[in-house]
């Protein structure tokens, strides 16, 4: 990786997890790769701008913002977005999810059929089961009748994602029993939109995807990026936009990926490692998966 390159995130393919650049390029990622960037000193992290286009005022983001926008940019991206409400006349079909993430963490949500599983497993989804698919707008009617109906969310922060990630049945059908009670009652109800068809309760288990059938427990998740830190690591386990990344010394440390957007990174030896940005340690007791 040259001087300046920037990470515009990661994405989920066919073939795993994958971090994309500035420019298009792309490093595919396998279990036991090595992880490894700095912040060169005086670094600046700026706005990602918005749908494709550069912030107009090169605006200055916070190291602990996700999103990695100025608040500008940040309203014209959502603006833009089937989650804003702004595109009714979109004229793709969509799918209803049911997606589990922990025990008593389950969400609704709805994804182009063109896309597949691709925004469950971005969301790090630990399991879930199509409930129909239809045109936009009875896709998001059905959501919001099972938010009113059936009590489910359409949203769960993602802090609160991982730090269940530790500690997960240890079974796939233990995984998928809260999804399985979840559709059966979600099918029954006489209120569906007609144009939207039911689909039965398959579930599709993200366990093995993510490495965390196999991956230690995580010790804690890098707060932000700053110049003249650096982290390098073997990579054991990734979940929606985290790495989980072995570094010496330390255990494994999840790195959100999100973090990463607008700072300049430049490479670093590939036999060290270490990790000098600031991590927030997990309190309490965190078992692993098997």
């Amino acid at each position: 990786m040259p001087h300046g390159w920037k990470c515009s995130g990661l994405r989920w393919s066919p073939e795993g997890p994958v971090l994309v650049w500035d420019g298009g390029r792309r490093s595919g990622l396998s279990w036991g790769k090595r992880v490894a960037f700095g912040v060169p000193e005086g670094g600046v992290r700026g706005c990602a701008g918005a749908r494709g286009n550069a912030c107009p005022v090169r605006a200055v983001v916070a190291g602990r913002s996700t999103g990695g926008r100025c608040e500008e940019c940040a309203r014209l991206d959502r603006a833009h977005s089937v989650a804003a409400d702004t595109l009714a006349d979109d004229p793709r079909p969509y799918r209803v999810y049911l997606a589990w993430f922990g025990p008593g963490m389950v969400k609704v949500g709805i994804t182009a059929v063109e896309r597949g599983s691709a925004r469950l497993l971005e969301q790090g989804a630990v399991c879930f089961s199509w409930l129909g698919a239809g045109p936009l707008m009875a896709a998001r009617r059905t959501e919001e009748l099972l938010r009113a109906a059936l009590r489910v969310p359409d949203r769960i922060p993602y802090a609160e994602k991982r730090a269940v990630r530790a500690a997960l049945p240890r079974t796939a059908a233990e995984r998928a029993a809260e999804v399985r009670e979840l559709h059966a009652r979600a099918v029954a109800l006489r209120t569906w939109p007609e144009s939207l068809r039911p689909a039965e309760c398959r579930i599709v288990d993200h366990v093995t995807a993510f490495g965390l059938d196999r991956a230690p427990a995580a010790c804690g998740d890098v707060v932000e990026l700053v110049p003249g830190g650096a982290v390098s690591g073997e990579l054991v386990a990734a979940a929606g936009p985290d790495l989980h990344l072995a570094v010496g010394g330390r255990g494994v440390v999840v790195l959100d990926t999100r973090l990463m957007a607008g700072w300049e990174l430049a490479p670093r030896e590939p036999g060290g490692s270490g990790l000098t940005f600031p991590v927030r340690e997990f309190r309490g007791e965190q078992g692993g998966l098997f």
